[in-house]
């Protein structure tokens, strides 16, 4: 029998002997080859930062510009070496770190895998794929489209099976311009962004993508001359000094619940902004313009023919041969164009409830400095020409003569910092002018973050064709998932052909009344405008030999077409403006990939050339010439079709007939749907009750948002939201206040009650307190 000093003897031996084995396997952490810390905190309810850098990174976090400022607790796991598996609970999720190579396991509260990323010693970062798709990494396609066949070529929906090279520019095709995002959305339940370092990302693997660092050192040996600055920093990359070896800035998010990470999203890039209303209504783009007198009458004109017409938007000189100023870049309007005074030539446009906005191109890379700032500066901000402030300075002239909004075009040449500085420019300066309304601008240059800014992106300058058609359904569905919620494309397509004609147009502009952008753009501008396709001239020609076919002009058929969709998308003003308040306060964009809402369908997922317009509404557009019928896949639950409120069962594929007057739109059961008379603008007062269309078979619920539309108010509260609720059961409709409201929006309000099955109708007034209409 041993005596307790042997005992004794025997635990301090296997002390030791524990704490040598400790101390000679630990392994010391390291990033670039010096040392380092791991960092593992929560970041939002379903996300954790991962944040690896060396010790003498003397900052909590790298920057980024496409995250808010924002307050994160401390670490839970620190680590800078590690000898055994670390586990801990991290907010909602669980974290366990493994040793050499360093590698972060992330599981949900159910214990499922969400994501496991290893950092590996060749510096490149690698993480799980599985079978399922992954979807969002920003705006675009492939980098070229290179080849004869490219009309016959399967659309990227899907971003797995290709290395992406993650370079921003200008390009025309299918796919239009690139603004790529590192954020990866798996489809099986996961999300990856990557705010640190800039780099490529390889999806070619089927089981393991990779992320590989950009190395600024070829670039860093070359003087930073405009030349090279437009060469190595331009194309979105951010500037050289800003790049550190080694230094990781990772968010992991559980996607088992879409909606969840939209938020988490949502709140580290800061919430979008809401838009003027009236940028939901529609606006018309020109080019090559003869005088005044031309752009008075076309606005006459849309009013005249009751088509619904919000804005309309001017390119500038040089870019066509007679714009709204002289030659850009250029804050002067054009003498040949504004016979009169522009200021009441702008009025007189005002007179007729449409705003004006302006093309504007920036500076070239070697006439300025750096873009850098805030309006007003910040303590310490140098305020150089580079400055936003300075730039903004600009414009101000312009914003008295009354331009309301801007489409900066360009900016290629920007670094990634810059770009947002723009944005960021086109939010602060308009608001230290115009204290208390809200701006707006229409960027081709973007990334994760603007939202909050305000900014809108359009798809660039794309070719019109039936492809394009059909690949910017999955372009604006990528996008909305991974860089803000604002997106639209042209009308038409930009590039005029062949192809064009007033099939084509028709079907994109049934499609872009269900974009969050409704406008209509291109050259051989005439046949964009809604009565375009029933003239007998095409107006200015700019595109050479390869213009559309003047056989298809004198075409009565295609007015009345954008007339009935122009004034559905007037119709859906309350729908959609409810729409812009989710985008801000749960992340969810306008366009939604079917996958947001059917996460445990495997079909949703894959499926990239239909959509949610919101929670409630399936839109799937015609992108096929000569269509006379279309497969459209509803998933699980009972669907309604909304030109005939025929039911049907979901989970399936089904065959819609078709005319050309007619884009397949279905709405799912326990729908309310809010519909107001047509306007004419977004602003204008009607009279009539707003319909409240309720699609039974299941229990639904809606919750109607209003504000002035104009103002900042809505930042304090401005605003009212009533949430409507439908007992299938009892076929009972409530409306009560849904939280606190500082105004009346919707109190006072009548609405039209009905129940789509049935010949039922019942008007009732709203009074702010809660109500209960019996529809049986």
């Amino acid at each position: 029998m041993e005596t307790g000093s042997n005992y004794i003897r025997k635990f301090i031996l296997a002390v030791i002997l524990f704490f040598s084995t400790h101390l000679l396997y630990a392994q010391q952490i390291t990033t670039n080859g010096k040392p380092a810390e791991l960092d593992i905190r929560q970041a939002g309810e379903v996300s954790v930062r991962i944040t690896l850098k060396s010790l003498s990174f003397d900052k909590k976090f790298p920057f980024s510009p496409a995250l808010a400022e924002h307050r994160y607790p401390d670490p839970v796991i620190s680590l800078r070496e590690i000898s055994e598996p670390v586990k801990k609970q991290v907010g909602n999720l669980q974290v366990e770190v493994q040793p050499d190579p360093i590698t972060v396991s992330v599981t949900n509260g159910k214990g499922q895998l969400v994501q496991k990323i290893t950092f590996n010693h060749n510096g490149n970062l690698s993480f799980k794929l599985d079978d399922q798709p992954v979807l969002g990494m920003g705006e675009g396609g492939p980098e070229h489209e290179r080849g004869a066949n490219w009309r016959q070529q399967p659309v990227e929906f899907n971003r797995k099976g290709r290395l992406f090279k993650m370079r921003p520019r200008w390009q025309s095709g299918a796919y239009g311009s690139r603004n790529p995002v590192p954020f990866m959305i798996g489809t099986k339940g996961w999300g990856l962004f990557i705010a640190t370092p800039w780099g490529q990302v390889d999806l070619r693997d089927k089981n393991q993508g990779t992320y590989i660092p950009w190395n600024p050192s070829k670039a860093a040996k070359h003087p930073q001359t405009a030349e090279n600055q437009q060469r190595n920093l331009g194309k979105g990359k951010p500037p050289v000094d800003s790049i550190v070896p080694g230094l990781y800035d990772v968010f992991v998010f559980d996607a088992h619940r879409p909606a969840r990470m939209m938020k988490d999203v949502s709140m580290l890039t800061g919430p979008a902004v809401m838009p003027p209303k009236w940028a939901l209504g529609y606006m018309q783009s020109h080019r090559t313009l003869q005088n005044d007198r031309q752009m008075i009458n076309i606005v006459d004109t849309f009013r005249d023919k009751r088509i619904p017409i919000d804005a309309t938007i001017y390119l500038g000189t040089g870019f066509c041969p007679r714009g709204w100023n002289t030659e850009q870049p250029s804050f002067k309007f054009n003498p040949q164009v504004f016979r009169r005074d522009p200021k009441k030539v702008i009025s007189d446009i005002h007179d007729r409830h449409v705003k004006f906005v302006v093309h504007m191109v920036p500076w070239d890379r070697d006439k300025l400095p750096t873009l850098h700032g805030n309006i007003p500066p910040k303590p310490g901000e140098k305020v150089d020409a580079g400055h936003i402030k300075s730039y903004w300075q600009q414009h101000i002239p312009l914003v008295k003569a009354g331009v309301d909004a801007w489409w900066p075009d360009e900016g290629d040449w920007f670094n990634l910092f810059e770009r947002m500085e723009r944005h960021k420019m086109y939010y602060q300066g308009p608001t230290s002018t115009k204290p208390n309304t809200r701006p707006w601008s229409l960027h081709r240059n973007g990334y994760l973050g603007i939202a909050r800014w305000g900014g809108w992106i359009w798809s660039g300058d794309t070719q019109s064709s039936w492809k394009t058609l059909q690949t910017q359904i999955a372009v604006g569905l990528n996008y909305s998932l991974s860089l803000s919620p604002f997106w639209g494309s042209d009308i038409g397509g930009f590039y005029p052909n062949k192809d064009l004609t007033g099939e084509l147009y028709a079907r994109w502009f049934q499609f872009g009344a269900f974009s969050p952008s409704f406008r209509a753009h291109g050259k051989t501008w005439w046949t964009r405008l809604p009565w375009g396709w029933g003239l007998s001239k095409m107006g200015p020609l700019e595109n050479g030999p390869n213009e559309p076919k003047v056989s298809e002009l004198n075409n009565p058929r295609i007015e009345p077409i954008a007339k009935k969709y122009d004034d559905l998308r007037y119709k859906l003003l309350p729908y959609n403006y409810t729409l812009a308040w989710k985008a801000r306060t749960t992340g969810m964009p306008f366009m939604r990939a079917l996958w947001l809402q059917y996460p445990n369908d495997p079909k949703a997922a894959r499926t990239g050339d239909e959509y949610l317009w919101g929670p409630d509404m399936l839109v799937a557009p015609i992108y096929t010439e000569g269509a006379t019928s279309r497969d459209v896949y509803l998933p699980e639950g009972e669907w309604y079709d909304w030109w005939t409120n025929k039911k049907l069962t979901g989970g399936k594929t089904i065959n819609r007939d078709v005319d050309l007057a007619t884009m397949p739109i279905y709405v799912s059961a326990g729908a309310i749907i809010p519909l107001d008379p047509v306007r004419q603008y977004v602003y204008q007062k009607v009279n009539s009750s707003t319909i409240l269309r309720i699609y039974p078979d299941a229990d639904g619920e809606f919750t109607l948002y209003n504000d002035d539309g104009k103002s900042l108010g809505y930042l304090d509260g401005e605003s009212e939201k009533v949430k409507i609720s439908w007992d299938d059961e009892t076929r009972k409709l409530t409306m009560e206040p849904f939280e606190n409201s500082k105004d009346d929006f919707i109190t006072g309000r009548k609405f039209r009650v009905q129940l789509v099955t049935t010949p039922i109708e019942k008007v009732v007034t709203y009074n702010g307190k809660r109500l209960e209409i019996k529809m049986n």
